[in-house]
C-alpha cells in the first residue's frame, strides 16, 4: 500500500463465497446504473487507510466502498440503510430462520 512492502502474495485461486459473488454483482449493477465510476470506487478504497487493508478482506472493502458511493449519490440515506439493516437483522441468522424455520 502506498509503495510500502506488502509481503508475499498468495497466487492460489479460491472458490468465492456466495456473499463475495453478490458484492461483485452489486458493484457491476450499481456502477452500470451510473451511481459511481471505478474512480469513485477507488477513491473510497484509498480513503479507508492502512487499517482497513490490514483488517478487512478484499470484498469487505469493496462493499464498504459501494455503500459509501451509493450514499454519496443519494441512492438512499443513512436512515433508510439503518431501517433496512434492522429489518434484515430481525429475519434471523440463518436461511431457516428467515424462511420461518422451514415450516
Amino acid at each position: 500500500m502506498g509503495g510500502q512492502p506488502a509481503g508475499d502474495i498468495d497466487f492460489d485461486q479460491h472458490n468465492f463465497a456466495l456473499w463475495e459473488k453478490r458484492v461483485d454483482a452489486l458493484l457491476v449493477l450499481t456502477s452500470g446504473k451510473g451511481y459511481f465510476t471505478v474512480d469513485g470506487l477507488r477513491r473510497v478504497l484509498e480513503d479507508m487507510g492502512e487499517e482497513a487493508f490490514e483488517t478487512m478482506t478484499y470484498y469487505e472493502r469493496w462493499v464498504q466502498s459501494v455503500n459509501q458511493n451509493m450514499l454519496e449519490a443519494g441512492a438512499y440515506s443513512l436512515e433508510e440503510l439503518s431501517t433496512k439493516m434492522a429489518e434484515v437483522t430481525a429475519r434471523g441468522e440463518t436461511y431457516g430462520d428467515c424462511a420461518g424455520g422451514g415450516e
